[in-house]
């Protein structure tokens, strides 16, 4: 257990009759992963964090932090931005951040570097008021680096920033990644999921649907477009490929599904070991919104199989 950063076991929170928030939970997270909670607002995701960060009470289950329980003090190991932070607007960055260090209990903190590190050391000196947005999540995250933590946890990092602010957001959780840190952060913005994560979990209504690795998740609807001349002759060889798992006919366009151990150059090059004249070939690795679509499809089919069997 001792690669394993978090490990919930049915985790649940129930805020009424009504409300059941996070439903059963299970996750293992190693150290090292840039883990995502990816669902619709309202399916889960603030509240588990907060569960696991003790500052919401779980219903019931349990929650275990580098494989030595729960305990508060464990925190010290974690930095978290859940809400908007709470920042003295007429002081400076560097001001606020030592009295963020002073708040923590944290002697000689490297405000500079961290300034540094999050793009604001040329505005160090400048009152916070005057941030843009994202200027202002960059330092809360540089506050919750301030201990120098093995884990980051991050609520909707780039909510409500412009395409720049996203871009520079992403590109600093990809740098502390790189840093030997463990990232949990919860989104629902599929694109920020598939461009930071290494793996991810799907939560709906509180319940977790799906968990795997972002690299798996798309190489498994991994797509070729193709069309020829002779589009008769086309399905007849594609009909007969060992590398084609499934075909579907777009017009005069085969989009085929292939095994992994086949690439478009080895389905073109048997193309025309069988006279197949292609005008038209590419490949298209599925984006996580197809495959997040597809998940929750199959979570609908379950559902209603299992209301089904209940009925009957």
């Amino acid at each position: 257990m001792g690669d394993i950063i978090l490990q919930t076991e049915q985790l649940t929170k129930r805020f009424s009759k009504r409300i059941l928030a996070v439903d059963g939970l299970d996750l293992q997270i190693p150290r090292g992963q840039v883990f995502g909670l990816l669902g619709p607002n309202g399916s889960g995701k603030t509240t588990t964090l907060g569960m696991i960060l003790g500052v919401v009470s779980k219903t019931k289950g349990s929650y275990n932090w580098f494989g030595e329980g729960d305990d508060y003090k464990l925190r010290k190991r974690i930095g978290a931005i859940l809400e908007q932070p709470n920042f003295y607007p007429f002081l400076s960055a560097r001001q606020n951040l030592i009295v963020h260090s002073r708040i923590k209990d944290i002697r000689k903190p490297d405000t500079d570097g961290l300034l540094k590190m999050v793009g604001l050391y040329e505005r160090s000196n400048d009152p916070f008021k005057t941030y843009s947005l994202g200027m202002k999540q960059r330092l809360a995250i540089a506050s919750a680096m301030l201990a120098d933590p093995e884990v980051l946890i991050f609520d909707e990092p780039t909510n409500g920033l412009d395409p720049q602010g996203i871009a520079e957001i992403r590109q600093l959780i990809l740098n502390i990644r790189d840093m030997n840190k463990t990232i949990v952060l919860a989104s629902h913005l599929l694109d920020e999921v598939q461009k930071v994560c290494s793996h991810f979990a799907v939560l709906r209504k509180g319940k977790k649907i799906y968990t795997g690795s972002v690299k798996e998740a798309l190489e498994s609807t991994n797509t070729i477009s193709v069309s020829a001349d002779d589009t008769v002759l086309l399905v007849q060889a594609i009909s007969s490929c060992p590398g084609v798992v499934s075909v579907e006919r777009d017009g005069d366009i085969l989009k085929l599904q292939i095994d992994d151990a086949w690439s478009v150059a080895a389905i073109n090059t048997y193309l025309v070991e069988h006279k197949v004249a292609v005008n038209y070939i590419q490949q298209k690795r599925s984006s996580l919104e197809e495959k997040f679509l597809e998940i929750l499809k199959e979570s609908d089919q379950s559902l209603s199989t299992l209301h089904n069997q209940s009925v009957s």
